[in-house]
């Protein structure tokens, strides 16, 4: 374990001590710097993953969160065959976050480039929850850490690549008929969600959307004739696909039996609040897209801009989520075993690891 401080941090910070290849905590109070980076697993290159800015009740808490959601970041980059390992960093909030631009603001992402920097390469930020561009930019431009800094918006890609996996789903239900015809609930009508129900709507499915900003919702539900929930309502509206695009763990084992979607695909981080929710899912007959393959357009459309690639190649390789939903459904059916447990399968090949379940 390696640890990057200034001055030595409490003795807390670290949730799971040995959970990633590296756990680093930050601080320096001059700046009000608060941080974990979490690098999970740099086997298929150096770790990727956004910095999320935001209030924790406690360091352990935000080193959970660091340790977990770079622990998804490495099962999405190598089941979309990425070249990069999962990585995580949180900075934690403590009051109001400075305004964008202001001085406070590029000081405290200044030293935690800096912080960064010293990983040599190991973990490289983007953009994530309470995080904006010009924040990778002070990263990368005063703190002397490797950032991607793309300005494109990497919402429509992951959205593109939710309705691919959604789509698999219900060809493998359904038919050729995809979409057609079927109900699609969308919880969370950001920018990712919207454009899932945009893209979903297109494609003959009759779309119920929910919000906390119900004025947004029912704008677009609106326009597409579609209705609209409240948002604690939205798993529990009759619907042949629930589109979790919201908060994290909306399904939990107690919530299950009153699911009435046949399908869940969404572009939400931990869709589900335990891992015996995915057997208990397929017990209820209910098939789950696991949430780090359907939300995966993101990453990919911001490696393809490393890369080079051109549009067309970048799209090609997210509608290719879809392919790998159809094989992941397949292999689970004839092995009798959940999706999200072939998609581990495949990750843990991928990473030429074997782990006993």
């Amino acid at each position: 374990m390696t640890t990057v401080t200034h001055p030595v941090p409490t003795s807390d910070a670290i949730a799971t001590p040995w959970a990633s290849e590296q756990t680093i905590t930050c601080r320096d109070d001059r700046v009000g710097l608060r941080a974990v980076i979490a690098i999970d697993d740099t086997t298929l290159g150096p770790g990727f993953g956004g910095v999320r800015y935001r209030a924790y009740p406690s360091t352990e808490a935000a080193a959970r969160e660091a340790q977990r959601l770079a622990a998804a970041m490495t099962l999405k980059h190598a089941l979309a065959e990425l070249p990069y390992g999962g990585a995580k960093s949180v900075v934690v909030l403590d009051g109001a976050a400075p305004a964008p631009g202001s001085p406070e603001r590029r000081a405290l992402f200044a030293r935690f480039g800096q912080m960064i920097a010293r990983t040599a390469g190991s973990y490289v930020p983007g953009v994530d929850m309470g995080t904006l561009l010009e924040d990778m930019q002070t990263i990368r431009d005063d703190g002397g850490a490797r950032a991607f800094c793309d300005e494109v918006s990497p919402s429509p890609f992951t959205a593109r690549g939710v309705y691919a996996a959604m789509r698999a789903a219900a060809v493998h239900h359904h038919g050729e008929g995809g979409l057609s015809g079927l109900r699609v609930v969308v919880q969370g009508i950001g920018s990712v969600g919207e454009e899932v129900a945009r893209l979903a709507h297109g494609d003959g499915a009759r779309v119920t959307l929910a919000d906390i900003d119900t004025a947004r919702a029912q704008a677009l539900a609106t326009e597409l004739g579609g209705d609209t929930v409240p948002t604690e309502a939205a798993p529990f509206t009759e619907a042949d696909v629930f589109a979790p695009c919201a908060v994290a763990r909306v399904v939990t084992r107690d919530s299950i039996d009153r699911l009435p979607a046949r399908i869940i695909a969404g572009a939400a981080n931990d869709t589900l609040d335990s891992p015996d929710c995915a057997g208990a899912l397929q017990a209820a007959g209910i098939t789950f897209v696991p949430d780090f393959v359907a939300n995966a357009g993101g990453v990919i459309q911001v490696h393809g801009g490393v890369a080079g690639w051109s549009p067309e190649e970048t799209l090609a390789a997210i509608d290719r989520i879809g392919e790998r939903v159809t094989g992941l459904l397949a292999a689970a059916e004839a092995e009798g075993i959940t999706p999200v447990e072939a998609a581990l399968r495949r990750a843990d090949a991928a990473l030429g690891r074997t782990v006993v379940r």
